[in-house]
């Protein structure tokens, strides 16, 4: 009962926040609802960013990948770092000179209106089936097991899975659809600090449990039981091999920070690029101790629970039980509940913005005013949030387990979408032709690779790794464009004009403490080699 309330009392608290930041907002432009009014300061962007991707599909999926391998999928995490490094110094300047709402309004400028809509499906297709349904289904599995659904509410575990999935799809979509990005971001950047908090304490109360109340005992006994686990190379059996991180690994986190709409919408928002910048590094530095939280709990609950779980995807929320006192238990919920409303809020919004932007008002409306648009966005949001919510349980039949699902069948617009954003920015006269065959080969081209791989090898090992394919794909989808443009060159070359939205003066410092964190990463990776 009392975690009950304290559950209560921090959601509650919260949401009331978010309400009172939202009121002076003007919610009924595109500006103000899509992008909370271009306002966002470091600390919310890097806050919003962080919460944003570090929810119950990482903490879940994450730590129940490293239940069974180890460290070494910790490449998800603190090479993300980089890849945020290069979206400060190469992608945002260029974003905000160009006033940009949305991703697909970029390559509409550099490409046309039809390479806009293709990109515009490619991440709508990829959040309903893909992204919102994991965030569901992963918070689904965490509140879960925390609060014994099963027990509490005297039913089985789907059952309990499938009222999880609906009553946390609700409850975001109501912040999602009526609150804006302002409030989204608003709640994140309270949820952030309680979240790092929280997921910090996890690791250390564990620790403490199998050392006998040391922390240094626990440790110690935790990596002479299972030196294998913590050894970041690993071999090319595992999930992560260790060439992958030159491949495609690389390749999924530059799109995911620097070209996914759900994430880097927090930065689109920025009051100036100095501000932007400094957020986006200050995500890029905390990114780095996300092992501690979205690792290192995996091996402690392999140690304490090898035998004892049916899936390794369940191992973080028996850990939370398990070592958390009871008073903490509610509030630890609650922070994490606040972490699966901001993914699933965050990409619920990114879908209404490219739905209200790129697509109602472009074919379905043209004479449409913003709140026109803004209206018909939260209509699609609703129907895509109803569409997530169908889909999330069923992911519990994903043969690699939730995080295994997420990134590999994300490889159909991840990495067609990241070639034709970095191509355009880096061309003046490859045409929009181009663009779309790119498109058309790297979607078709993924499709095939996994259909080749789960209905014709059965999903054997033999097959090539998917992130090896990922930089395949990119290679080729980029040889392709030029080879096209030196055939077909468009007649003038890309200009991007500044609109002056926002102040675009570059951050004195991006440049050192971007090396700073990268020459850290490939510290830690030297130290666990």
């Amino acid at each position: 009962m009392i975690g009950i309330i304290s559950f209560l009392a921090f959601t509650i608290t919260v949401a009331l926040i978010a309400y009172l930041s939202t009121r002076n907002t003007d919610e009924g432009s595109s500006d103000g609802y899509f992008l909370g009014g271009r306002s966002l300061t470091a600390p919310i962007i890097a806050g919003s960013l962080l919460l944003t991707n570090l929810s119950a599909e990482q903490l879940v999926g994450l730590n129940g990948q490293s239940f069974t391998e180890g460290i070494l999928v910790m490449a998800w995490e603190t090479l993300a770092a980089i890849a945020m490094v290069i979206t400060a110094i190469f992608l945002l300047p260029r974003y905000l000179k160009g006033g940009l709402t949305t991703i697909p309004q970029f390559l509409e400028e550099r490409f046309d209106r039809g390479t806009k809509t293709f990109a515009t499906i490619l991440f709508l297709s990829g959040y309903v089936i893909i992204l919102l349904p994991s965030v569901l289904y992963s918070g689904s599995i965490a509140i879960s097991a925390i609060f014994d659904f099963p027990t509490l509410l005297g039913v089985n575990k789907t059952v309990a899975i499938w009222i999880s999935v609906w009553s946390i799809g609700i409850i975001g979509s109501i912040y999602a659809i009526f609150g804006g990005l302002r409030a989204v971001a608003v709640s994140d950047a309270i949820n952030a600090i309680g979240l790092i908090v929280g997921g910090i304490c996890i690791p250390i109360f564990g620790l403490q449990m199998i050392g006998d109340g040391s922390i240094y005992e626990g440790a110690t006994l935790l990596i002479n039981s299972h030196p294998e686990k913590f050894n970041a190379i690993g071999s090319e059996n595992n999930t992560v091999p260790f060439s992958t991180i030159f491949t495609g690994m690389m390749l999924v986190q530059l799109f995911y920070w620097g070209t996914n709409q759900s994430i880097i919408q927090r930065a689109l928002g920025a009051k100036n690029l100095k501000e932007g910048q400094k957020g986006v590094l200050l995500a890029a530095f905390f990114k780095i101790l996300g092992p501690l939280i979205l690792v290192l709990p995996g091996v402690i609950a392999f140690h304490m629970f090898e035998g004892k779980i049916d899936k390794p995807d369940e191992a973080y929320g028996m850990l939370v039980t398990a070592v958390l006192p009871v008073y903490l238990v509610g509030f630890f919920a609650a922070v994490l509940f606040g972490a699966i409303l901001s993914s699933f809020n965050s990409v619920l919004n990114s879908s209404v913005t490219l739905f209200g932007k790129d697509i109602y008002q472009q074919y379905f409306d043209t004479n449409a005013t913003e709140r026109q648009a803004v209206k018909a966005g939260k209509i699609f949001g609703s129907i895509l949030a109803f569409l997530a919510m169908f889909i999330a349980p069923f992911i519990a039949y994903a043969p690699d387990g939730l995080f295994g699902y997420l990134q590999e069948v994300s490889g159909a617009y991840y990495i067609p979408i990241l070639t034709i954003v970095i191509v355009g920015y880096l061309s003046k006269r490859i045409p929009a032709m181009a663009a779309k065959i790119s498109l058309t080969v790297g979607v078709l081209g993924y499709i095939f690779f996994l259909g080749y791989k789960y209905f014709i090898l059965d999903n054997s090992k033999d097959a090539l790794h998917f992130l090896h394919v990922y930089a395949i794909m990119f290679v080729f989808c980029v040889l392709l464009m030029y080879g096209i443009g030196k055939l077909y060159p468009r007649e003038k070359a890309f200009y991007q004009e500044y609109t002056q939205k926002v102040a675009i003066e570059p951050w004195r410092y991006v440049m050192p403490v971007g090396m700073a964190i990268s020459v850290i990463v490939i510290g830690i990776y030297m130290y666990f080699s």
